[in-house]
């Protein structure tokens, strides 16, 4: 049976010393992992917070980590998934990058959080336009799709994960206020009605904005094509590994048969 085993790092912001991620990583392979997964806002600072830290020292941020994640991924024989901050044009953009050995490639967010208290969509570069395809590739002979986590709630990119026939989906999230539940159920639902696996990592970690107190929660996660928890992370750091089996999406697509009714009727 073909699996692929996967990992998610549950995190906060993290410095530049390399320690903490080899010491998961050496853990993720000795389990076998080939694809790591790290939240929203871990190899940077949260958005609120970059308003009073010069383009310099974000860019430098940016670079050492993507270095750091380069030189893990050769040593470890892992692909890393993470959201990373770049700077185009002297203005922010939110990105995604999926880190190999030898090579980069970016996915940049393309629906952005646009409320008066979390303005994303206002503070990044990201620009505003027809969508496109979230960014999908393949590790081990699995099909394997990444949106930003925002983008979970907008049903254009699970149509595009149904078109490609996705095997799993990559979820890098920033929740808090208590959105447990909503998550969760969210999550859920959408891996059985597309039929995948969807890996969350939620970050860890605390902000203030005078008026509010943020608390990162975790609740990092592995869902199966059922919509069925596999492993679940608490509110502490920590890291997730486990096996997704590409025979266990087949079966869900063959009992439930919903992107087979879609494409009898061109939906797809």
């Amino acid at each position: 049976m073909k699996s692929l085993t996967v990992g998610a790092l549950q995190l906060p912001t993290l410095g530049m010393n390399a320690t903490r991620l080899e010491f998961y990583l050496k853990n993720a392979k000795e389990r076998g992992a080939r694809l790591i997964l790290l939240g929203e806002y871990v190899l940077n600072h949260f958005f609120l917070e970059l308003r009073s830290m010069p383009r310099s020292m974000v860019k430098e941020q940016s670079r050492k980590h993507l270095e750091l994640l380069k030189k893990l991924a050769d040593e470890y024989d892992v692909v890393f998934v993470a959201p990373l901050i770049r700077v185009r044009k002297k203005r922010f953009v939110k990105s995604i990058a999926r880190v190999c050995a030898k090579k980069v490639r970016y996915y940049d967010q393309q629906i952005l959080i646009p409320y008066p208290h979390w303005n994303e969509e206002a503070f990044f570069a990201n620009p505003v336009a027809p969508l496109e395809d979230p960014f999908i590739f393949k590790v081990d002979g699995f099909k394997v799709a990444v949106m930003g986590g925002y983008e979970l709630h907008f049903d254009p990119f699970w149509q595009a994960v149904d078109r490609h026939k996705a095997d799993l989906v990559l979820l890098p999230t920033a929740s808090t206020f208590g959105s447990h539940n909503r998550w969760r159920e969210l999550i859920k639902s959408r891996a059985f009605i597309h039929g995948v696996y969807i890996l969350r990592a939620n970050r860890l970690g605390e902000y203030s904005d005078g008026e509010n107190q943020w608390r990162f929660y975790g609740d990092s996660m592995l869902v199966d094509p059922d919509g069925n928890v596999e492993m679940m992370l608490e509110d502490r750091e920590s890291m997730l590994v486990e096996p997704v089996e590409k025979e266990r999406v087949k079966t869900h697509r063959k009992e439930w048969l919903f992107q087979t009714a879609l494409r009898k009727r061109g939906a797809l």
